[in-house]
């Protein structure tokens, strides 16, 4: 009884908590629990929740941008010359990663640094030769995976360099198609099980490459890249009718951070007017904790991850007080424009 009283799951908030989620963010930022001390490396995307996150709340003077800026840049993998890509060197040497990548320009953009000060001649060049024959990249220069989750990261590289020489989108484009399944979503790679993250990952990657027109969803859209009708179908089963959240499989159980990859698969296709807004917001609420943040399911303890997308998903609800998103990045549209 008295563990019940402590942790008290059943106060569950019916309004969003902005004040306790920024106090959360900020104790993220100056000290990470000890849970997180064996993600050592994924310590960029862990910052990237945490400074994105108080974008998202217009917090960032809770933050010492210089020194975030200070440390990303620490991090970036210098080659030692150009030989390093004509022979096979930077398998070797380079300890760089596709998806922190990702993570360390979103940081920079977010807190205002100039990408052009960065060498993106270099970083586009060691890009380039991650990209498979198939069109899909690798995140390492050996021995990763390969699927959909590094074309988001190589199209939001170059998206956010605005510079396109890093990857051959054509052939991205025709392993994004080749990854859709029969029932209208993606999968991580072709013939694999629809999925809600590699939904997101095949669509946003779709639009950052400019190859998603205008008007997505009228009759007299041309776009046949890929079959949207069937898309918008299979991404609107996935919300429950049973609590309004959104799951990422089908007859598996919803989640908060779906809520960002479905929804933002439908906001990106023009379609989030369908979404049953109050219901989602309904399960959101129910995920929320009242120390801050937000967990994966409801009377669990909150994580970054799902903090973060629930904080994305909030912003896509149109929450007072919290800066819109541009979906297809990831960050906020502020930071994506560059103010």
């Amino acid at each position: 009884m008295e563990d019940e009283e402590l942790w008290d799951f059943d106060s569950e908030s019916l309004s969003f908590e902005k004040d306790r989620h920024v106090l959360y963010l900020e104790m993220m930022y100056q000290l990470l629990p000890a849970p997180y001390q064996g993600q050592e490396i994924n310590r960029l995307t862990l910052a990237y929740f945490v400074i994105s996150g108080l974008d998202i709340f217009g917090a960032l003077d809770r933050i010492d941008k210089e020194a975030v800026i200070n440390w990303v840049l620490s991090l970036q993998a210098h080659p030692k010359n150009d030989r390093t890509f004509e022979n096979g060197e930077a398998a070797r040497l380079n300890g760089s990663h596709l998806a922190s990548t990702y993570c360390a320009l979103a940081i920079l953009k977010t807190v205002g640094y100039d990408l052009s000060q960065i060498d993106s001649e270099v970083l586009l060049k060691s890009m380039k030769t991650l990209q498979q024959p198939n069109g899909c990249f690798m995140p390492i220069h050996t021995g990763g995976e390969t699927d959909l989750r590094f074309v988001f990261c190589a199209a939001a590289i170059c998206s956010m360099l605005k510079n396109w020489t890093g990857m051959d989108c054509e052939k991205a484009k025709e392993f994004i198609r080749n990854c859709q399944s029969y029932d209208g979503g993606f999968g991580l790679i072709p013939g694999a099980e629809s999925h809600g993250g590699a939904t997101y990952c095949a669509v946003a990657s779709l639009k950052l490459m400019g190859f998603l027109g205008e008007d997505l969803l009228s009759e007299k859209a041309s776009s046949n890249v890929i079959n949207v009708p069937l898309l918008l179908d299979w991404s609107l089963q996935k919300q429950a009718f049973e609590d309004g959240g959104f799951r990422g499989r089908a007859n598996k159980p919803t989640d908060t951070c779906y809520a960002f990859w479905v929804g933002g698969t439908l906001r990106i296709l023009q379609a989030d007017k369908f979404i049953n807004e109050e219901a989602l917001r309904g399960f959101l609420l129910t995920c929320q904790s009242k120390y801050g943040g937000f967990s994966k399911f409801p009377r669990l303890f909150p994580d970054i991850y799902h903090s973060y997308y629930g904080f994305c998903a909030f912003s896509m609800l149109r929450e007072p007080g919290l800066n819109p998103l541009c979906v297809e990045l990831g960050i906020s549209a502020i930071a994506a424009i560059g103010l």
